[in-house]
């Protein structure tokens, strides 16, 4: 499988976003490597320069924010734990206990209430401990905390996989179409007329 490490922000084929991806970060996230036709991969976390787009265009850091390729190896490691609880939930099967940690490892990495501060100047104010700097923190807290209340949430039952092979992306289907982009159901729509006409041949 060939692997595409410099994508645009909506990655080299153009694809839109996944049903459900703009009201779920996590889902965006867990999409954020797809297969295309010929097993091409697709991966905005490629490289620390595709990363950081992907995280400035999300505001999840600042476009300057100059990730590293450590950052981006962390954030791929965490969307391959997020896919593989999404998958668990898909197929109904028993959860890897090393997904479910490593969200909430991630969880754990900054505050999730602002704690009450005093400044002797200006008085009381709100503020999180967690220094602004630490964006990656911050980032995949913010990651972690999206795919809890998606998995948790009422959409949870909707959560499914694109019905186009080899397409693996994520999305949320309350129809009977399921299928990620119009690309996607074209090719599904295509591959099963292929199908009926060749079986009638034979």
């Amino acid at each position: 499988m060939s692997i595409a490490r410099e994508t645009s922000t909506t990655g080299l084929s153009g694809l839109p976003p996944a049903p459900g991806a703009e009201q779920y970060l996590a889902l965006d996230f867990a999409d954020s490597a797809y297969v295309l036709p010929g097993g091409h991969l697709i991966d905005l976390l490629g490289t620390p320069q595709s990363t950081n787009r992907w995280l400035a265009d999300r505001g999840l850091a600042p476009a300057d924010a100059g990730v590293q390729e450590m950052c981006a190896t962390q954030l791929r490691v965490l969307r391959e734990h997020v896919r593989a609880l999404f998958a668990a939930r898909v197929e109904r099967h028993p959860v890897l206990p090393a997904a479910l940690s490593a969200v909430n490892d991630a969880l754990s990495r900054t505050p999730t209430a602002a704690l009450l501060q005093w400044d002797e100047t200006n008085g009381p104010y709100r503020a999180a401990l967690c220094p602004p700097n630490e964006i990656l923190d911050r980032a995949l807290a913010t990651l972690a905390e999206d795919t809890a209340d998606l998995l948790t949430g009422s959409d949870a039952d909707f959560l499914t996989t694109c019905d186009s092979d080899p397409c693996n992306r994520y999305l949320i289907c309350r129809g009977r179409r399921r299928w990620c982009s119009t690309r996607c159901g074209d090719r599904a729509r295509a591959a099963r007329a292929y199908a009926r006409a060749k079986s009638k041949a034979g």
